[in-house]
């Protein structure tokens, strides 16, 4: 007789209602890298009746805290900024050119609808593009930085400048939150507000759940990630943290034109990914894929070569060393405006982070000898 199919685990939800509701105002704030600042208040209102204290630092990292008098200090971090553009030039006829603020995809650009942040509000303007008909020649000319332009219905430099715009004003997209065939989150700048609400959901948990942390929790939003790694760089130093969790995401792989050979084999729903990099200390990380084997969390794993460009790389390096672990995402289309996620593993994200938190002692030493 054949052996019975072992039967799949039921997946159990974390994300609430509730908590949905917040995450799909928070994505749909604007967060561009330098101007976090509405969204880390958003975020830090969320959290407050799940910390004991919050503070922020003069560029605008947000922190709360669990256990702030402990004297072993463990971090969950995430990245609050996302990716954007800046005003650069103003033709006479009215027209802006742009620069990038942060990762910002050029080709995905024409015909787009964004939002330009200016003193007196958001003024509203569209990326341009020639109509096919008068794309004429043998090679069309492709979306680039040099000609990619937009367009807020104004004839001239004066009139653009009475609106309020000026070089230096910073421009988002518009698109909004959406939950697609009940199993994706979609939206803009999931990468990685997504880890801002899984580090805050865990903080919910720990407070749900009665759980009292033998250290103190700093629940870390940094800003500035995209532009270089910097909120976490500063904050690093600030805080001076025993041990870091970071969270961001990673390629989901499974779609067309990525080669699986250069970017590894990842997929959307088959939960949190586990790095490999020189910045991810071994035996923190050993801790990691022992909880979620132990906890029956599914996971998947990532080489990372010489760094992971993550906040985890400048953690990992601050201070005098900080033993630092990575669990990303999946997510497709990165730094697009229709970036995906799998609901399912945004929960596991989640209980990763919650059961290894469980797991850590007060002052563990993760060293694999010592003198």
């Amino acid at each position: 007789m054949a052996k019975a199919k072992k039967e799949e685990k039921q997946h159990i939800s974390v994300v609430t209602s509730k908590s949905l509701r917040f995450f799909e105002q928070y994505i749909n704030n604007p967060s561009p890298t330098g101007f976090e600042w509405q969204g880390q208040r958003m975020w830090l209102d969320y959290l407050k009746s799940y910390v004991d204290e919050t503070f922020t630092d003069a560029y605008g990292t947000a922190v709360a805290v669990i256990n702030p008098k402990a004297e072993y200090k463990v971090v969950i971090e995430a990245h609050a900024d996302e990716i954007s553009w800046f005003v650069n030039y103003v033709t006479k006829d009215g027209l802006i050119y742009v620069i990038r603020n942060g990762g910002s995809d050029h080709q995905i650009a024409p015909s787009k609808r964004v939002d330009i942040h200016t003193e007196k509000g958001i003024v509203k303007a569209v990326f341009g593009w020639p109509a096919i008909h008068t794309r004429s020649g043998e090679k069309e000319e492709s979306p680039t930085l040099k000609n990619i332009f937009l367009d807020c219905g104004c004839t001239s430099k004066e009139e653009v400048e009475a609106l309020g715009i000026h070089v230096g004003c910073v421009v988002t997209y518009e698109d909004q939150f959406m939950v697609l065939n009940d199993r994706y989150y979609v939206g803009r700048a999931l990468d990685n507000r997504a880890g801002g609400f899984m580090i805050a959901e865990v903080a919910r948990l720990l407070k749900e759940n009665k759980k009292k942390l033998p250290f103190g929790l700093y629940i870390v939003n940094s800003v500035q990630e995209e532009i270089g790694l910097r909120g976490a760089e500063m904050i690093a130093h600030r805080i001076k943290p025993d041990l870091a969790i970071i969270t961001d995401v990673t390629h989901d792989t499974q779609t067309p034109m990525i080669n699986k050979v250069t970017q590894g084999d990842l997929a959307c729903g088959k939960g949190p990914v586990v790095s490999y990099a020189p910045s991810v200390q071994i035996n923190f990380n050993k801790l990691l894929v022992d909880t979620a084997i132990k906890k029956e969390i599914p996971f998947q794993r990532q080489a990372s070569s010489r760094w992971t460009g993550t906040d985890t790389d400048a953690f990992a390096y601050s201070n005098e060393g900080v033993p630092s672990v990575l669990i990303s995402l999946p997510l497709r289309y990165m730094h697009t405006t229709v970036e995906m996620i799998h609901k399912e593993d945004v929960d596991n994200v989640i209980r990763l982070i919650y059961e290894a938190l469980l797991a850590i002692k007060s002052g563990q030493d993760f060293r694999t000898f010592a003198q």
